[in-house]
C-alpha cells in the first residue's frame, strides 16, 4: 500500500512539473503588462552594464540608453493596482501590504534614473559608473523587498 502512495506521488509531482507556465487571463492582462514593462526597462539596463563590466564603454550609446530607461520607468509601476496580486506575478503580497514603502523605492529609483541620465551626459565615465551602481542598488532593494 505505501508502495502505491509512494508511486502515486511521485507521479502527481511528475504531472505538475509538467504543466506550463500560467498566463495571465484577467482583462487588460496587467501582471503579463508589468512584467513586460520591466523587461523592457531591463533591455535598456543591462547593456549599459555590460558596457562598464567589459570596459567597453561608448558614451553617446550609454546616454541614448540611460534615457530610454527613464522613458520606460513609468510602465510597469502604473500596472501594480491593488486587485494584482495573483499568478503569474513574482510580486510579494509587501507590494500591496507596505504601500509607502513600495512608493518610497518607486521615488527612489525614478531619482537615481534621472542621475544615471545626468551623469551620461557628462560622458564621464566615472561618473556614469557610480550613477550606474546605485541604479542597480536601488533595483536589488526593492527586489529584496518586494519580489520573488
Amino acid at each position: 500500500m505505501s508502495r502505491f502512495i509512494l508511486t502515486s506521488l511521485v507521479c502527481l509531482l511528475t504531472l505538475g512539473a509538467c504543466s506550463g507556465p500560467v498566463e495571465d487571463t484577467r482583462p487588460g492582462q496587467p501582471v503579463k503588462h508589468r512584467q513586460d514593462a520591466f523587461k523592457a526597462m531591463l533591455r535598456s539596463f543591462e547593456p549599459m552594464g555590460v558596457m562598464l563590466r567589459t570596459h567597453g564603454y561608448r558614451a553617446d550609446e550609454f546616454a541614448r540608453l540611460a534615457n530610454e530607461l527613464n522613458s520606460r520607468r513609468d510602465a510597469p509601476f502604473n500596472s501594480f493596482a491593488a486587485d494584482t496580486h495573483y499568478p503569474p506575478t513574482k510580486a510579494k503580497a509587501a507590494v500591496w501590504e507596505r504601500t509607502q514603502e513600495f512608493e518610497s523605492e518607486r521615488q527612489k529609483f525614478y531619482e537615481l534614473t534621472d542621475a544615471l541620465a545626468a551623469a551620461a551626459q557628462t560622458h564621464d565615465e566615472a561618473s556614469v559608473r557610480t550613477a550606474y551602481d546605485k541604479v542597480h542598488a536601488s533595483c536589488k532593494s526593492c527586489h529584496d523587498d518586494f519580489k520573488n
